[in-house]
């Protein structure tokens, strides 16, 4: 079974912040996961180059368009593996491959009768890249994601007649109540189409830096169907010599943040329908990272740098952090202090202790040897079918959730270690039998909850795996007791320092 699983596009306007880290991220959990259960996975991320914002930022700098893309996009790919992101490829829009299949899409929309030549008037956010209808526009006829004054805009373009779709999307709504998640950016999404849909322009004549719309090659395409039609084009190109999209279309998921809800959940199907292609699966649309009460935004100026994060706390301490302030799918603040917070209580005393001590314990009472006896039935039973459970939860794309239900196990086990009293038992001369049942179910429940942990927190992970002599990213056998051990164990240094 295939599983395919996309971040959106980032501009390169700017250089990358902690909202843009938190997509990617969250996409490597999904990824990871999908490919401990032996799903045949491909995970695409990238950026995207062309349109107004890039042009307009590039101007600022003295700088040519090519040139901002080429810094930035070096700059968001070099993310990827300092977040240990395992992405199978990284598309940028400006590849001639990527703009050669864009233009073969769209002639195909063009051939089927979905575009016409017209005069289009309305506001425009050259920030946002996007014509705001009256519902969207702010007070003092601002933008409400950038706070900048709308420009109006008249000029001759071409359409995409976008309202052809209104009844067949109105159906995949009603007949696929999954399409979009969670439930809230659903609702937001059928409002949006239910409002009744305009036409929406196709290209732009005023600018030169996009893609050449085929049939008339004084436009460029709007920046928004360069950039959506990335997740089929990629799939034509990521491996040399082999086109992929037969294996990995349609989609599975696609994560995108709430501010580009409607392009993805209206627009990008509509699309889809016009060319003749197969919809995605589902996507999946998550809220804001807030600083001060303020989504992060590179404009605004307000973001925490991903790469301090990482110097400080170390890049597992990030991707823990991300699903475990913030619950994935919501709005929620996030700031230096919590980072402190969550690594001193969770990662380093939850976790990293439970480690450190269960390690050292069968160290100092069995000389590292793994104790060959049944496990305890009763702390058993408290695992039982969190390996479903933790599919299940991601399957819905809810990591979040997923996360804190491996976490409760992180605290039983802790609880267990406190009720056993491991240090009485050896002092005890009746005690031998009931330490080595201790020993051996902390061991085992420290490996469950680790193999579960992987997708999240991987080099943490494979680190401990190590020292719990278990093979390298020990996908299978996380259910309680079915694994197995032999040979001995290894005490660890702290997995997570206090800072």
């Amino acid at each position: 079974m295939s599983f395919y699983v996309t971040t959106p596009i980032y501009y390169v306007n700017a250089q990358p912040h902690l909202g843009h880290a938190y997509t990617s991220i969250a996409a490597d959990v999904m990824a990871r996961h999908m490919r401990q259960r032996g799903e045949d996975v491909f995970f695409l991320t990238g950026t995207d180059e062309h349109g107004e914002p890039v042009a307009l930022a590039a101007e600022r700098l003295g700088v040519t368009p090519r040139e901002l893309a080429d810094t930035n996009a070096a700059r968001f790919e070099a993310l990827m593996p300092r977040l240990n992101v395992s992405n199978d490829f990284f598309i940028r829009t400006s590849d001639p491959r990527h703009v050669a299949r864009v233009q073969e899409v769209m002639q195909r929309i063009h051939d089927n009768g979905h575009t016409y030549l017209g005069t289009y008037e309305g506001w425009y956010c050259p920030r946002c890249a996007d014509f705001r209808t009256e519902n969207e526009i702010a007070e003092g006829n601002t933008c409400p994601i950038h706070h900048i004054p709308l420009l109006r805009e008249q000029e001759e373009n071409w359409f995409f007649r976008l309202s052809t779709f209104q009844e067949p999307l109105e159906r995949l709504f009603a007949e696929r109540p999954d399409f979009v998640g969670p439930p809230a950016r659903y609702n937001e999404a059928l409002a949006f189409l239910r409002s009744g849909l305009r036409d929406v322009s196709l290209s732009r004549g005023k600018f030169t830096w996009g893609v050449p719309v085929t049939w008339d090659p004084s436009h460029v395409f709007y920046v928004w169907f360069d950039a959506l039609l990335n997740y089929y084009t990629a799939l034509g190109f990521a491996r040399e010599g082999e086109d992929l999209t037969d294996r990995f279309w349609p989609p599975t998921y696609h994560l995108i943040g709430k501010d580009i809800l409607k392009f993805h959940a209206v627009y990008w199907p509509a699309i889809l329908m016009a060319a003749g292609l197969d919809l995605p699966q589902r996507e999946y649309v998550h809220g804001y990272l807030l600083l001060d009460g303020e989504k992060m935004s590179k404009s605004l100026g307000n973001v925490l740098d991903p790469f301090e994060v990482m110097e400080r706390f170390g890049t597992d301490a990030l991707r823990y952090y991300c699903f475990r302030e913030v619950s994935f799918g919501q709005d929620g603040s996030v700031s230096t202090t919590g980072f402190e917070a969550r690594y001193e209580s969770e990662l380093a005393n939850d976790y990293g202790n439970l480690a450190s001590r269960t390690l050292a314990m069968v160290a100092r009472y069995r000389d590292g040897h793994v104790p060959e006896v049944a496990t305890d039935a009763a702390l058993a039973a408290d695992f039982a079918g969190l390996e479903a459970e933790v599919a299940e939860l991601l399957d819905r794309a809810e990591l979040s959730q997923a996360l804190e239900a491996i976490w409760v196990r992180v605290r039983r086990l802790n609880r267990y270690v406190e009720e056993r009293a491991p240090w009485r038992l050896a002092r005890d001369p009746d005690g031998a039998e009931r330490l080595d049942e201790t020993l051996a179910s902390l061991l085992e429940g420290l490996r469950v909850v680790t193999v579960l942990l992987h997708p999240y927190m991987p080099a943490t992970v494979e680190k401990l795996l190590d020292a719990l002599g278990q093979p390298s990213l020990a996908y299978a056998g996380t259910s309680f007791a079915d694994h197995g051990w032999s040979g001995t164990v290894a005490p660890i240094e702290p997995l997570f320092p206090k800072r």
